[in-house]
């Protein structure tokens, strides 16, 4: 079966499984992951106290964790729906938005890694650089690497050595399970002048996830709706519409998101 079958198999599965989506993710794009998850077809549930987060992971059909506005209760709840969804054979995404900006966020991602398996890591390139070892730069919380320089052989290697998906998005998208590698070509670079489509990459992914056993093949159904469906809003724009009718549109593509969209405009290549 080649790519695009597998994604039209997720899509399918979305429709029909509708997955709860469990995020302990951060404050300020909240209520966009939660709108991009439902425009996909899932169900979104935020539940971050420690008290209730592995009552409901256990519930979920996978769990988005996401550091943008990391805090030290919310690590100990990382952790133990992290747990708790390894337990329960629950895929685990995660978002180390902002690693290498302080320590605090560094040894965080460091003990999520340690403690507990994930299915899914994405994150721009500078975030996965820095869980690879390689020193670079951030702004805050965001990306000041485009480069595009070893994608392929830090996607394969992190792969191989955490035992799970790993995705780079930027203006080109990597994914690998440390054997086969993914580009992907699609999106507009209006995706970045926009809070949150990173984060709701990660929600996206985590619906395709709760929906497909194959994690390779849920980043890569997630990472390529946010690549189309930026295109999409972007080509909707009139000329005097700026960066909120965008974020609108970009939710109205979303949740007409179909089949026709991958035949259309999908540019998802094995690189060998």
């Amino acid at each position: 079966m080649d790519i695009n079958n597998q994604i039209y198999k997720v899509l399918e599965n979305i429709k029909k499984k509708s997955p709860l989506v469990h995020h302990i993710t951060n404050y300020v794009t909240v209520n966009d992951c939660a709108n991009i998850v439902l425009a996909i077809g899932g169900s979104p549930v935020m539940a971050d106290d420690k008290n209730e987060v592995e009552e409901m992971v256990s519930i979920a059909s996978v769990l988005v964790l996401n550091i943008g506005t990391l805090n030290t209760r919310t690590i100990e709840s990382f952790i133990l729906a992290g747990k708790k969804a390894n337990e329960l054979n629950i895929p685990v995404i995660l978002d180390p938005v902002g690693i290498g900006a302080t320590s605090l966020r560094n040894k965080a991602v460091e003990r999520i890694l340690k403690e507990v398996k994930l299915s899914v890591l994405r994150g721009n390139m500078s975030e996965i650089k820095n869980i690879y070892g390689i020193e670079t730069e951030t702004k805050g919380v965001d990306s000041i690497d485009d480069s595009l320089d070893g994608g392929k052989e830090i996607a394969i290697n992190l792969g191989k050595r955490l035992n799970c998906i790993v995705a780079i998005t930027g203006a080109v998208d990597i994914i690998s399970d440390g054997k086969k590698v993914y580009s992907i070509n699609n999106g507009h670079k209006m995706l970045s002048s926009i809070t949150g489509t990173g984060c709701m990459s990660s929600s996206l992914i985590g619906a395709c996830c709760g929906a497909e056993e194959n994690s390779l093949y849920g980043a890569i159904t997630g990472i390529m709706i946010m690549g189309i469906s930026g295109e999409k809003a972007q080509q909707h724009l009139k000329h005097n519409e700026g960066l909120g009718s965008f974020r609108v549109y970009l939710i109205d593509a979303v949740s007409n998101f179909n089949e026709d969209d991958i035949k259309e405009m999908g540019k998802v290549y094995e690189i060998k």
